[in-house]
């Protein structure tokens, strides 16, 4: 019994022994492995992942893996290199000295979601390139993807970060399109005490082809998740002449949830600032201003702000809404003192008091400047303006209201007008888009009453009640204010009714010194009272011709004929003086116009006699609104140009009838609107016409600008 049992034991021994070896063999090797273990054995991988996810060269050197409830992962060199085609920029796509990432895993086992609660990056760098074709260097994923990436906005998603580091981070931005190459150097700085730390961020490079010189230093990068706290900003940047400052906090700004910011602007002209607002805006002098920004996702809003414009003062508030395609913009604006000088980027002029030294040796006198197309397609916008008082010595107006919507490209003038005295100046146009990025236009002026007294209130020398009145049309295509007047059809018929003394209206009008020598070459004594004056000039294709021109004073009678090109800025024209009564020491007879509108030759008579005089006759035959291709005028019955205004009054040049817009009395005409604006030859739906219908304009503004998509 015994014997038997020995022998089955020695049987079941060898099977013992076998599976202790094999269990002994397994714990050294778990041993050795613990011992031995490499996280750079899964490198090659991840290279190869990397790669074929990013479509380009893509390493590391060495992982570090330090396992836990916090895991925390490190990997050392990486290196991103540049996709095919970019092969020949200097710099690598993106690298990075250390990137080490923490994460909650117990958290996440126990699903309480993603927890990390430290990111840190050491050296980064980066090179982003986008060409004028529109490639890119930092497209990754196909077309297919990007429907799936778009709809990933759920901020609830985002994980819980703790702590961003970031040590000296430098990345490149080469965006041909936007003419910029520019540097972005970053860091953060360590949280101490109450103190969360901050980003700190510096521009350097080239921003929309002129230099940027950027500081920016922000509230820490975890605080940009915090919805209960407020993020702070405080920045200022230089982009060529152009200052901007940034001052504020920015509450819950993954949501957009508004701000407090106080955001301050300066530079010589606010059309510069297109690179970096993205609306358009019209040549403007040096200019000043500081106001409060307040955006949400729905509209972006530059509140209550006020400054300086040339030597206006200008302020109001702007209603951005960054959605739409184009973006809508409202804007209303005010001045307390407005020059008008300051204004004339708005017509395509210099604006400012100084001209250029080509302007001043050109032959041209209407501004030239071309609507830019691209800009105006870039926005739809309505703009209110009032200034309370005008200070101009040529043309001293007391204030000014406009009107303006920019719809799909065409530009409506609901109306820009003036006060002058008891008078007033009033005008509307459509400027709808042709082809060749012209515009079809239509305008009309409307003249009642302008005291010329209150006109020449600045010379000091002027004495006398007379008053002006009219009508002005124009219908072209074209794209700058000179072009759409040589291009243009219409009509001149102006009157100035009892204008006073002469000899001082107009020297002193058109600031001449030398006004005796032109009265006269004219054959018009000094100290002669303007009785009336009448021009009635149809404009045909840029030429303006004349249909009757009397100028009567209680001495003389003059008259005038011929033409005015205002496709080459030339006259061909004649006055004959003649004396109504016994006048000694006159020269009535016939004075030749000729040449360039600005230095014209006259014959006969000295050289500067002859411009002077040339130029006080192209006052008469196109005053004072010389920007304006046709005027008509009439007088109140019982004017001293009665009889004169009836042949005119029968078929105007302009097409419509005068009506008793001199003498005395209130403004006998209002600025009638022109026809509806068209985009195409269409009528716009819902289009205002009638001025009095601006706050309805702002109302359903303000409804689109509110609305949430």
């Amino acid at each position: 019994m015994t014997t038997q049992t020995n022998v089955a034991v020695s049987r079941r021994h060898p099977i013992l022994r076998t599976l202790g070896i094999i269990l002994a063999a397994f714990v050294f090797l778990i041993v050795l492995l613990i011992i031995f273990w490499r996280w750079d054995w899964f490198v090659p991988t991840i290279n190869r992942r990397m790669t074929a996810a990013l479509h380009r060269p893509a390493t590391i050197s060495h992982l570090h893996v330090r396992l836990g409830f916090v895991t925390t992962v490190t990997v050392d060199d990486l290196d991103i290199k540049q996709p095919e085609g970019f092969e020949k920029e200097k710099e690598d796509f993106a690298s990075a000295k250390h990137i080490t990432v923490s994460a909650n895993v117990w958290r996440y086992i126990t699903g309480h979601g993603i927890a990390l609660p430290l990111i840190a990056v050491d050296t980064p760098r980066g090179d982003i390139v986008s060409r004028l074709d529109g490639q890119n260097n930092y497209s990754f994923s196909s077309g297919k993807d990007k429907s799936s990436s778009s709809s990933s906005g759920d901020l609830s998603s985002l994980p819980k970060i703790g702590e961003v580091r970031i040590n000296d981070g430098d990345v490149r931005l080469a965006l041909a399109k936007m003419k910029t190459d520019m540097r972005v150097l970053m860091h953060t700085t360590p949280p101490k005490g109450d103190d969360e730390g901050s980003i700190v961020i510096d521009l350097k490079g080239r921003y929309a082809q002129a230099p940027i010189n950027g500081h920016i230093v922000g509230g820490s990068l975890l605080t940009l998740t915090n919805e209960t706290r407020p993020y702070p900003i405080d920045g200022r940047l230089a982009n060529g002449p152009t200052y901007v400052t940034l001052r504020g906090v920015v509450n819950d700004p993954l949501h957009f949830k508004g701000t407090n910011l106080d955001l301050h602007f300066a530079g010589p002209d606010m059309a510069l600032l297109y690179a970096l607002t993205a609306i358009p805006i019209p040549h403007t002098p040096a200019y000043n201003v500081t106001g409060k920004l307040n955006y949400t996702a729905a509209r972006i809003r530059f509140d209550n702000f006020e400054g300086r414009m040339g030597s206006s003062d200008i302020g109001g508030n702007i209603a951005v809404d960054p959605r739409a395609k184009p973006i809508n913009v409202d804007a209303r604006l005010h001045s307390h003192r407005v020059d008008l000088a300051d204004l004339g980027g708005f017509i395509g002029a210099k604006p400012g008091k100084d001209e250029s030294k080509a302007n001043t040796a050109s032959n041209q006198i209407l501004p030239d400047q071309k609507i830019n197309v691209p800009k105006l397609n870039a926005v739809n916008a309505h703009l209110t303006y009032h200034g309370d008082h005008i200070e101009n010595k040529k043309m001293p107006l007391d204030n000014i209201d406009t009107d303006i919507v920019i719809q799909d490209g065409a530009i409506d003038v609901k109306h820009l007008n003036f006060a002058v005295g008891n008078g007033t100046l009033a005008m509307a146009a459509t400027l709808n888009p042709a082809k060749n990025e012209e515009f079809a236009t239509k305008l009309r002026v409307d003249v009642s009453r302008l005291s010329i007294q209150r006109l020449m209130q600045s010379t000091g020398t002027f004495k006398g009640e007379g008053t002006l009145g009219g009508h002005i049309t124009l219908t072209s295509t074209g794209n700058s204010v000179a072009n759409l007047v040589a291009n243009g059809d219409g009509g001149i018929t102006l009157v100035v009714d009892h204008g006073g003394d002469v000899s001082a209206l107009l020297p002193d009008l058109m600031g001449l010194k030398v006004g005796s020598a032109i009265l006269s070459a004219l054959g018009i004594p000094q100290r002669s009272d303007l009785q009336c004056f009448i021009a009635d000039m149809p404009l045909r294709q840029g030429i303006i011709r004349t249909n009757s021109m009397l100028l009567q004073t209680s001495n003389t009678r003059t008259i005038g004929g011929g033409t005015i090109n205002m496709r080459n800025d030339t006259l061909d024209y004649h006055v004959d003086t003649r004396s109504t009564g016994l006048n000694v020491l006159s020269f009535p007879g016939r004075v030749n116009i000729s040449g360039p509108i600005k230095s014209p030759a006259i014959m006969p008579g000295a050289e500067i006699i002859g411009r002077a005089a040339a130029t006080a006759a192209l006052a008469v035959v196109f005053p004072p609104a010389v920007l304006l291709p046709t005027i008509q005028f009439g007088v109140g019955k019982g004017s001293v140009c009665e009889q004169a205004l009836a042949e005119v009054n029968t078929r105007p040049a302009s097409g419509i009838k005068p009506g008793a817009t001199t003498g005395k009395g209130a403004p006998q005409v209002r600025a009638a609107p022109p026809p509806a604006a068209t985009h195409h030859g269409k009528a716009k739906k819902g289009h205002v016409t009638n001025t009095s219908d601006a706050a309805k304009v702002h109302q359903a503004w303000e409804r689109k600008l509110n609305k949430e998509h």
